[in-house]
């Protein structure tokens, strides 16, 4: 289970932890991601990393796909954490992060390799169109799978009242190489990541 780190104007980080059932979670919260990489500190007042969606890829690693940046600007977008193979969930530093948006419209914050969006501003909040809601039965490598998000319409206003859901595809990306520096762990994993489409 993944969880804000609150309801009130503060800082939000993604939490994870372990559930007792489908409903409750047992034990302790375990921080997984926080604000602190260049790009998703772009806009603030909060900083935020929210809106989590976990997805299971072709290698059977965990993601979670999480909106970056504040959700009334434009640059809102969506970033993605991996669970190195055979890690542990709750154990922050096995998680590792995109170095930059994966659905944006700001060149400046994708990672590099993945493109801004054309016909939209801000996009985030999404969530993954799965066979039963599953997320462990992530569609295989190659094809294309729904997905759905937030977003303002390229040459309108910014703005909550503005932002609509609409509808577009990811596709898993293989031998993405995420790169971190001055923590615990390995410096890099490679491993699949997901290219989003309009």
């Amino acid at each position: 289970m993944v969880r804000l780190g609150g309801d009130t104007n503060v800082e939000q980080n993604l939490y994870i932890a372990r559930m007792g059932s489908p409903t409750a979670a047992t034990g302790d919260r375990y921080v997984i991601s926080q604000p602190r990489e260049s790009w998703e500190r772009v806009v603030g007042n909060p900083y935020i990393n929210e809106a989590p969606q976990p997805i299971v890829d072709p290698n059977g690693q965990l993601h979670i796909a999480y909106s970056a940046n504040g959700s009334w600007s434009s640059q809102y977008c969506i970033a993605d954490l991996r669970l190195r193979a055979g890690g542990d969930p709750t154990y922050v530093w096995d998680w590792y992060k995109s170095n930059g948006c994966l659905f944006g419209s700001h060149a400046a914050t994708m990672m590099s390799g993945w493109d801004p969006t054309l016909y939209v501003d801000g996009p985030g909040h999404h969530t993954f169109v799965l066979p039963r809601g599953d997320a462990t039965a992530g569609p295989p490598s190659g094809n294309r799978f729904p997905t759905m998000f937030h977003a303002v319409a390229k040459g309108t206003p910014y703005s909550w009242s503005n932002r609509y859901w609409y509808t577009g595809t990811a596709v898993w990306w293989g031998n993405t190489t995420y790169s971190r520096a001055n923590v615990p762990g390995s410096p890099t994993n490679t491993g699949f990541s997901l290219k989003f489409f309009e």
